[in-house]
């Protein structure tokens, strides 16, 4: 597995893992980091992130479940390195991801805003 910065050629493959339109994940690309991880030249799962005064916002995670967790290092290891916090919402019912996020070491801190009527959770990791 390579895991590497996202470029625009990408926004298809990530689209198909967010379920989300192209242009969107393309306008990601550009505006946030977005890293990327490739089995055969084959793209799994993605993250991206945002920096913020204090605090590293994951903007959109998706992918394979156990390759999430390598990705989720990713604005891990920015936060540490600058010493802020990591924070990221997850759809209340999406089991698999909860678990890859608690596994990562965040902890859930309360509920997010309802998106589309789907109730999220909050995570924070704390450098």
């Amino acid at each position: 597995m390579e895991v590497r910065d996202a470029v625009e050629d990408d926004a298809d493959a990530l689209a198909k893992l967010a379920d989300g339109p192209r242009d969107v994940l393309r306008n990601v690309i550009h505006d946030r980091t977005v890293r990327v991880a490739e089995t055969d030249d084959r793209i799994v799962a993605f993250v991206s992130f945002d920096a913020r005064p204090g605090t590293v916002y994951v903007t959109q995670i998706g992918g394979d479940p156990d390759t999430l967790k390598r990705l989720l290092e990713e604005p891990i290891r920015f936060a540490r390195g600058e010493g802020m916090s990591v924070e990221l919402l997850v759809e209340e019912t999406a089991e698999s991801l909860v678990d890859v996020v608690l596994e990562s070491g965040f902890d859930r801190v309360g509920r997010g805003p309802r998106f589309d009527d789907v109730e999220t959770v909050r995570f924070r990791y704390s450098a």
